[in-house]
């Protein structure tokens, strides 16, 4: 994945999660919380430059917002 695909994909996942969260009143702190993490961590979540996240952390945010996890090879 080149890196400009890779910042794209990101920016559409922070994208998803900060909709979410609005949608849903939901504070960093307490999707921190929810997490298991710290609020650092969700700031690098939300930054849609950092292309560093994992299934993992996909899957812990999912579940801290009662959502399900989807991936497809398109």
């Amino acid at each position: 994945m080149t890196f400009t695909l890779a910042v794209s994909v990101k920016r559409v996942v922070s994208d998803q999660i900060e909709q979410e969260m609005c949608k849903t009143q939901l504070t960093k702190n307490i999707l921190a919380h929810r997490m298991g993490t710290s609020r650092a961590a969700v700031n690098r979540l939300l930054d849609p430059e950092n292309t560093s996240i994992t299934l993992n952390t996909l899957e812990k945010v999912a579940l801290a917002l009662n959502k399900r996890l989807k991936v497809e090879l398109a």
